[in-house]
């Protein structure tokens, strides 16, 4: 009797290959699995297709968001007329003008050094109790050194330590390689006046009044006094007195703690550099460059979105009768490519009419400033018309792009028409553009939360992975039936070979028994 398990067979008893055959039945039945898997793997392709064009998109909007606000939008350049006197930087919140700066006195960090002793590295205290003591602002900090670890190498790292780095010590040789001194360095880590050490104390090596340089005994000393009212040095030991920078901005005197000033003139920073024996004339001014890479950046963004839908939405027919030849996107005839560019060009593209029509300067349309769109829908700027609208009115070049005035939908409701919809009085097309990027995902920003709705693009994916899923499961089943295929095929076959074999069995028995 014939099982279903472990059989094998050769063809022996019939004198057919049966394994080719089974092989071959298979494979015959196997095609439309394969003609499934083709189909599969060809919506796999849409699917992906279809996520590359978001991504396209998603990349339009972050360029539209460079130029969507005022402050996005304005770049500022910054020129001045003595240029060791600072570095001047601007932002987005800075104004076009005129400024003058005069750099009266630079910042400094307070710097201390004690007395110089001959050694580094032997014990400077003879008695316990000796201490170090300073004060930085309103910090109070003392240090009572150990005899045994007193030496001023190790002074420098406790007092770094202590102070958790607002004080760096530091060791410096301050004679020859052959007949060294050393002195120690107190430097504040804040500058200006805020930053000054007051109050100096050191009695390290006086209590036991031993004579002698770098043995124990030896004194650790500085002469402490403040410095006077213009912030001179009285103490020789106060190398380096920590001032406030001061300058004259606009003619009004400006204290500073550092030699940084971000916020005395609105969206501009003056890093000083050096005293000036004349004002330096600082001039703000638009940066056309700037504005125009962003400009650049997103007439670049759109054309791919373009060239993308053009690019698969394009069929070109074959040219033989058989039809072999025959071209086109994987995404030819999907709706979600005409839904793409028909709302992109919505937002840039359909002004309103009243604005156009009280414009008497021609700052309304993306045409009229220099943006001009050819017969494939491709953006392209024209410098001539673009620089003359720059120079002419910037804050109305601005005003087309950017949204003055904020998003407000009046609170409609998600799925709803004026959900997307701008109520305010100024828009901008680059946040028109914005929204219908928003309303293609589902998504839109309102101040305190992300609302989730259905868009194009989830639409779309899921019906195309819902087809994914159908071909899964008729490719699943065709499968599981192939197998069962396969080994009722197995099985015939065995038993075919069986009942042969044992026919073969019988006609040589019956042959050998006629001719005995």
């Amino acid at each position: 009797m014939v099982s279903t398990s472990g059989i094998s067979f050769s063809g022996l008893g019939s004198g057919l290959d049966t394994n080719a055959i089974v092989r071959q039945l298979v494979a015959i039945e196997r095609l439309p699995i394969q003609n499934l898997q083709t189909r599969r793997g060809t919506e796999q392709r849409r699917l992906d297709l279809v996520g590359q064009l978001g991504d396209l998109v998603k990349a339009l909007k972050s360029k539209a968001e460079d130029l969507a606000t005022p402050e996005e939008f304005f770049a500022f350049s910054a020129q001045i007329s003595d240029e060791g006197a600072a570095t001047i930087t601007t932002d987005s919140n800075a104004a076009q003008g005129t400024h003058t700066l005069d750099v009266q006195r630079l910042a400094a960090t307070d710097r201390w050094a004690f007395d110089a002793v001959n050694s580094r590295d032997e014990n400077l205290s003879g008695v316990d109790g000796e201490q170090i003591s300073f004060k930085v602002g309103t910090t109070d900090y003392t240090l009572t050194v150990d005899p045994d670890n007193s030496s001023l190498d190790d002074i420098a790292s406790q007092i770094g330590e202590m102070t958790s780095g607002a004080v760096t010590a530091s060791v410096v040789n301050t004679g020859t390689e052959s007949s060294p001194t050393y002195q120690m360095v107190l430097a504040s880590e804040g500058s200006g006046e805020e930053g000054r050490l007051t109050d100096i104390f050191s009695n390290i090596g006086q209590s036991s009044g031993l004579p002698g340089a770098g043995v124990e005994g030896t004194p650790l000393t500085i002469a402490y006094s403040s410095p006077d009212a213009n912030g001179d040095a009285t103490s020789s030991n106060n190398i380096t007195v920590g001032n406030d920078a001061l300058a004259e901005v606009n003619g009004l005197l400006v204290r500073r703690a550092t030699n940084s000033f971000t916020d005395v003139i609105e969206g501009v920073t003056m890093d000083l550099r050096s005293t000036t024996d004349e004002p330096a004339i600082i001039t703000i001014e638009p940066d056309r460059t700037a504005v125009r890479e962003r400009i650049d950046g997103f007439v670049t963004a759109y054309n791919e979105v373009i060239d993308f839908v053009g690019k698969q939405n394009t069929f070109t027919p074959a040219e033989d009768e058989d039809g072999e030849g025959a071209t086109g996107g994987l995404l030819f005839g999907d709706s979600i490519l005409a839904s793409v560019k028909r709302a992109l060009q919505r937002s840039l593209f359909r002004p309103d009419i009243d604005t156009v029509t009280n414009d008497t300067e021609g700052y309304s349309t993306l045409s009229l400033v220099g943006l001009e769109q050819d017969r494939d829908g491709r953006l392209s700027v024209n410098s001539a018309v673009f620089d003359e609208k720059f120079a002419d009115n910037l804050p109305a070049l601005m005003d087309l792009f950017a949204d003055t005035d904020g998003f407000d939908n009046g609170d409609a409701e998600p799925n709803t028409p004026g959900y997307y919809t701008d109520t305010t009085a100024d828009g901008g097309l680059m946040n028109r553009l914005i929204r219908e990027v928003d309303q293609m995902f589902g998504t839109l920003d309102s101040g305190d939360s992300d609302f989730q709705v259905q868009g194009l693009f989830d639409v779309r994916q899921q019906a195309i992975e819902a087809s994914i899923g159908r071909y899964d499961d008729q490719i699943e089943r065709r499968e599981t039936r192939l197998e069962s295929y396969e080994t009722t095929l197995i099985l015939r076959f065995a038993r075919l070979e069986e009942l042969m074999g044992g026919l073969n069995a019988q006609g040589q028995a019956l042959n050998a028994a006629l001719g005995g």
